[in-house]
């Protein structure tokens, strides 16, 4: 410190004025400690210290010196290199958790985040001030309440693809309970959502999800004659297998109503687009391979403890014929040939030794989630064999909608509601046969 020089802080300069009054008498020792809120033996010693040494006794022993706990040169360096190299695009906060898990670096956000500031890496996300809100307070169980949505994104990177990823969170516990990629928001995604939940924690009491098509018929949409008669629209094939699992829907009057799965769409297009890159995805049949492991440490990392240890999850047993359940179900009138044609492909049903024809009977075609098609006929599975198309003389086939990617319509083409016929229990213990 230059001894011609000094630079004192405000405090430091009251209290020289302070204790330089002491050593004019004008204040006493006991005076002087209650001012500079300090005790009279620190109040002694700084007295002690301005006679001793004049007023540069007053400013701080440290100034001008480096912090010993400074993080060293070096690594500073190997911090910047690593962040401008392998892990460029990922914030800070991700950043530091991913150094102490690759490389070891165990360092604070803090240290990371100024590290970076000073050699003119900022972070590539920027909070922003939330309006005023007042938050609803979490279920008091798991399972009480499922809420899902869907973000497209091009979780590739801006040149990668454009897919939707759809994903259900408990309220509870803020956790990710599934998630799976699909090219775009569809009925089928919101399927395998749900059948992973159901297979891995149970059924949930009620799900939580937004006023889209695939939920509920669009209030434009105009009814049909049945619909009519009946007083109320069909229901969707999402609203359908609802019903079949006694699962309460529940519609969302806005986006923030639903904020515990809209709130994480941002962490993910920051952290799941950076673990793809790392992890080398390039398909979406990859990405689906790696979102299990990415959401245990999701979990891990942010989900909450649920206020109760009681879980509203109901298990379903093995028993269950879950592909009957996880499908499309469309009611078809067979032909006179004894044949049913849904969208581009036509099925024979044989003659059976209880029953040699099926013309002109109800049955539903049920199509799964892998393109298979089933017919059953109260219930009970049928045998079916692809028939020659040739010889038919029918109309344009259409295609469905797992063949064209488009949203499957409440009410289908050839009469008849969504999953009409016998209901389906999910206590049922005959499994549905496959189509042959």
């Amino acid at each position: 410190m230059n001894k011609d020089m000094i630079t004192l802080t405000a405090k430091e300069q009251r209290r020289m004025h302070v204790v330089t009054q002491v050593l004019s008498g004008a204040l006493k020792l006991q005076e002087a400690a209650v001012v500079l809120a300090v005790s009279v033996r620190q109040a002694r010693r700084l007295k002690a210290a301005l006679q001793a040494r004049g007023p540069s006794a007053l400013a701080h022993g440290n100034r001008g010196r480096p912090s010993p706990r400074q993080l060293a040169p070096e690594v500073k360096a190997q911090v910047v290199a690593l962040y401008k190299g392998r892990y460029q695009g990922c914030n800070h906060q991700h950043f530091t958790e991913l150094l102490a898990e690759h490389k070891g670096l165990v360092l604070s956000v803090a240290t990371v985040r100024c590290t970076l500031k000073g050699a003119g890496c900022p972070s590539p996300q920027h909070r922003r001030a939330s309006k005023h809100r007042s938050r609803r307070e979490r279920m008091g169980q798991e399972g009480l309440l499922l809420q899902i949505d869907g973000s497209p994104y091009r979780w590739l990177g801006p040149d990668g693809p454009r897919w939707c990823l759809i994903s259900g969170v408990d309220d509870a516990t803020g956790a990710p309970e599934g998630a799976v990629f699909r090219e775009q928001e569809d009925a089928a995604g919101y399927m395998l959502l749900l059948r992973q939940v159901v297979e891995q924690k149970g059924m949930p009491a009620a799900v939580y999800r937004d006023r889209h098509a695939i939920f509920q018929s669009p209030i434009t949409a105009r009814r049909s004659i049945e619909e009519e008669l009946a007083g109320a629209p069909f229901p969707t094939q999402f609203g359908r297998l609802l019903a079949e699992l006694g699962v309460a829907s529940i519609a969302a009057g806005s986006p923030q109503a639903k904020g515990r799965v809209e709130r994480p769409w941002r962490t993910h297009q920051d952290r799941l687009v950076a673990e793809l890159r790392l992890a080398g995805v390039t398909t979406i049949e990859g990405a689906n391979t790696f979102l299990p492991g990415y959401l245990a440490r999701y979990r891990a990392r942010f989900a909450v403890p649920p206020a109760s240890q009681e879980t509203a999850y109901v298990p379903v047993g093995p028993e269950v014929a879950m592909d009957r359940l996880f499908c499309f179900k469309y009611t078809r009138k067979v032909t006179s040939d004894n044949t049913i044609q849904f969208g581009s492909r036509v099925l024979q049903i044989p003659p059976e030794p209880d029953r040699l024809s099926y013309a002109r009977t109800t049955v539903e075609v049920q199509e799964h989630l892998d393109a298979r098609l089933t017919i059953s006929y109260q219930g009970r599975c049928l045998l079916t064999v692809p028939a020659d198309p040739s010889a038919l003389i029918r109309a344009r086939p259409r295609r469905t909608h797992l063949e064209t990617g488009a949203l499957p319509q409440p009410q289908p083409s050839g009469g008849g509601q969504v999953g009409s016929g016998p209901p389906l229990s999910i206590l049922s213990t005959t499994p549905a046969a496959p189509a042959t």
